[in-house]
């Protein structure tokens, strides 16, 4: 029996992760410093830990209400009032999802026809094509320039809509470059959202970790575009856990839209996934009552990762803009004339270092590779010092 033949068409040319490619090779070894996996290297905050211990031990075992907790709806509602200067709430426009991964898919699954094109810029995080793929529509990818630092230009969101554009996917500060967005571009984005009557699908889940012109130690502007005029409506913000209270394994994001989109996503929530653990919900609560201290605490130790990047980079010569976001550095590799997966490769394997390549990222990250700095500073001071050896051997 031929098993290919049994795989959904539409489905078996999307490659896997290239992340996760990556991350297997390192796996499991001592001797590589990676810069690969855009994890913190922070645990999560104990009095959270504490939270999600103190929820079983209360015996909180239970299903919730498809659409979360209604303490975390609240606590999520008020949130984001402050954090994005929206109001949600939280009885019918907040729905609880298990990561933001699965409040992304909802949203795709919720809107797309088969042949909808889906608007979202390059480089990107690895998830996003693929989950319009899955949900039978077609990506339209526009490239983001380093000269530009990889922000979206309104002029070329216009030149790619099309009677068939619904959906335009954005994602600032941005996976892998940790550019943000212009507000001046980003109100220009609006407008062509509202005149082509377009979805906008809104990834913010690294807005807490923007850095200002003080080499970041204090926290830069982040502006969503649900607070613009007229945006609400159209807009589905994403946001999550995992990234400024480090709570990656605890699996819980959630998207905020006007009601008869969460109930839509909704609809297929309780049938795939039901609810969101119970305990994660629990731990999120507390997260969000009492978590701003450690999360300032984090945010400025990455500022200190990212202007010892920043540093070494111009020292060694490798051209790298500086991130305004996130916690990644994406520099530009191309005067080596090796590919991003040479390059990475390479590195790997001369240097026992890991950072992944651009392409992971789609074609528009050929030329760049992804160093992510949550990673402890003596760790990256080693992987600095390994990576000038390697570029000054290349040239």
């Amino acid at each position: 029996m031929n098993l290919e033949n049994s795989i959904a068409e539409h489905l078996r040319a999307i490659p896997r992760s290239g992340i996760r490619d990556f991350f297997e090779l390192v796996q499991g070894r001592d001797d590589v410093i990676s810069l690969g996996v855009g994890e913190p290297d922070y645990s999560t905050p104990w009095h959270i830990r504490e939270a999600a211990i103190y929820s079983l031990e209360k015996g909180e075992t239970s299903y919730t209400s498809n659409f979360g907790l209604m303490t975390l709806r609240r606590e999520i509602s008020n949130y984001v009032e402050d954090q994005f200067d929206v109001q949600y709430s939280p009885d019918d426009e907040i729905l609880v999802t298990v990561g933001v991964s699965e409040a992304l898919d909802l949203a795709f699954r919720a809107l797309l026809n088969p042949g909808d094109e889906v608007i979202f810029h390059q480089p990107c995080y690895v998830s996003y094509h693929p989950g319009i793929v899955m949900a039978r529509g077609v990506g339209i990818a526009i490239e983001t320039k380093a000269e530009d630092k990889f922000a979206l230009m309104a002029d070329d969101v216009e030149k790619h809509i099309t009677d068939k554009t619904k959906i335009l996917v954005i994602n600032f500060p941005t996976n892998p470059t940790g550019a943000v967005e212009p507000v001046e571009e980003l109100e220009k984005i609006a407008a062509l959202a509202i005149k082509h009557n377009l979805i906008v699908i809104s990834d913010e889940i690294y807005s807490e970790l923007t850095y200002g012109d003080d080499e970041g130690m204090q926290r830069g502007e982040h502006v969503s575009i649900a607070s613009l005029p007229g945006m609400k409506e159209r807009t589905i913000l994403l946001h999550g856990f995992s990234k400024a209270f480090a709570m990656t394994g605890f699996r819980l994001g959630y998207a905020c839209a006007p009601p008869i989109l969460t109930e839509a996503m909704m609809k297929i929530h309780q049938y795939a996934m039901l609810c969101a653990p119970i305990t994660s919900q629990a731990a999120a609560v507390e997260a969000l009552q009492n978590g701003a201290g450690p999360v300032e605490e984090m945010r400025q130790s990455y500022a200190m990762r990212r202007n010892l990047m920043l540093n070494r980079f111009e020292k060694i010569g490798v051209p790298c803009f500086s991130p305004g976001g996130a916690f990644y550095m994406f520099p530009d590799v191309r005067e080596f004339g090796l590919s991003s997966s040479e390059f990475a490769f390479k590195f790997l394997e001369q240097e026992n270092v890991a950072a992944v390549p651009g392409s992971a990222f789609g074609e528009a990250g050929e030329g760049f590779v992804r160093c992510c700095y949550a990673t402890a500073i003596d760790k990256l001071e080693v992987a600095l010092e390994r990576m000038g050896d390697f570029v000054e051997r290349l040239r």
